[in-house]
């Protein structure tokens, strides 16, 4: 016998034949609360009461694989207005269904994701208003750049504005060689200074927000790579359960897919790692160790955002202590470049051919 679940009711089936049911009630609202709970992964109390005491037991969904075996099944032939349910009453469900649904708690994997894409907005941003302020206040004081950057040169600048007060602040012995700027002009520069100053700011703060949240909803994953590593991962993955499911090959190329795809569609070769390249045991690492240092790397955070996903206990110091091992045994093994073979002079081709 198989378990069938339908938006009308659950059903208890024997070839083509319904041995026994339980009907939903006729109240769009019920119906779309049971539907949502279905939606969550979660097993109706019908369907448990028609399960028990059964056994060989084959379910038509793998949500219901604590009841029994999955298995495919055509339960075409079972038919909402055979049971006296009508459209309009599944149209009302359905509506019902939609407004739960949308309006259930979100999980601090999502609003990871969301806050990750802020903040590679506001990088972007940072990026550019530092740029057009640096070839704007270089016409002034070119030599700014040689003694401070990014945000301490924007705050220098908010300050002070003119060059004179910088040079004093910072204690140098120098002659600029930049041209004079009207009121106006500086004023303006001022402004364009506290503007990046503030996008500075509000960086830091959603840096730290993200570090915060990603601690609390993966804690294995957080003490494995860091936050911020942690949360962009989570971000191409699509969120902590999709990150989950996918295997540690695809785990190791996230942030790589255009390299990926010109590997496949030129024939260049493919990259090594993605986005983990961040880490610091890939990065430091020498070329010919880095491979399979990511590859190492990727399984153990595949096996982190399995135990933060599926709510078991935190294993990120254990999952790091291994992996620590692992790059050690790595550079045990590999400590030198392996040989390149030289490839014959155009010279001794020819002349091998000519023979």
């Amino acid at each position: 016998m198989i378990l069938v679940t339908k938006w009308f009711g659950v059903f208890l089936c024997d070839g083509t034949r319904v041995v026994d049911k339980r009907l939903m009630p006729k109240d769009a609202d019920a119906v779309a609360e049971k539907l949502a709970l279905v939606q969550r992964g979660g097993i109706l109390p019908e369907e448990s009461e028609l399960a028990e005491g059964k056994e060989r037991l084959s379910v038509s969904e793998r949500r219901q694989s604590a009841l029994g075996k999955p298995a495919l099944y055509d339960s075409s032939f079972i038919r909402a207005e055979d049971y006296g349910f009508t459209p309009e009453l599944m149209h009302e469900a359905m509506i019902g269904l939609g407004r739960l649904r949308t309006s259930e708690p979100i999980g601090s994997d999502r609003s990871a994701v969301q806050a990750v894409r802020s903040l590679d907005d506001l990088i972007e941003t940072c990026n550019l208003m530092n740029e057009r302020l640096h070839e704007w206040y270089g016409m002034h004081f070119p030599e700014l750049a040689d003694y401070a950057r990014d945000r301490r040169y924007a705050e220098l600048i908010a300050r002070h504005g003119e060059r004179d007060g910088i040079i004093e602040e910072l204690g140098l012995d120098i002659e600029s060689m930049g041209a004079d700027f009207d009121p106006e002009d500086m004023r303006a520069l001022q402004d364009l200074a506290d503007q990046l100053c503030m996008v500075y700011e509000s960086r830091e703060r959603t840096e730290e927000y993200i570090s915060d949240i990603v601690g609390r909803a993966s804690p294995s994953l957080c003490a494995l790579t860091g936050g911020p590593l942690a949360a962009r991962l989570i971000s191409l993955a699509g969120g902590l359960q999709r990150l989950a499911s996918l295997p540690s090959s695809t785990v190791q190329m996230l942030g790589a897919e255009k390299a990926m795809f010109r590997h496949l569609r030129s024939g260049k070769k493919p990259p090594k790692h993605g986005v983990i390249y961040q880490h610091p045991d890939v990065h430091r690492a020498p070329y010919w160790q880095r491979g399979s240092i990511a590859r190492a790397l990727a399984g153990k955070i595949s096996i982190a955002a399995k135990i933060d996903a599926f709510g078991g206990e935190d294993a990120g110091e254990r999952l790091k202590a291994e992996f620590a091992a692992r790059v050690e045994d790595i550079k045990r093994r590999r400590p030198d470049p392996p040989k390149r073979e030289r490839k014959p002079s155009r010279g001794k081709r020819r002349k091998q051919g000519r023979r």
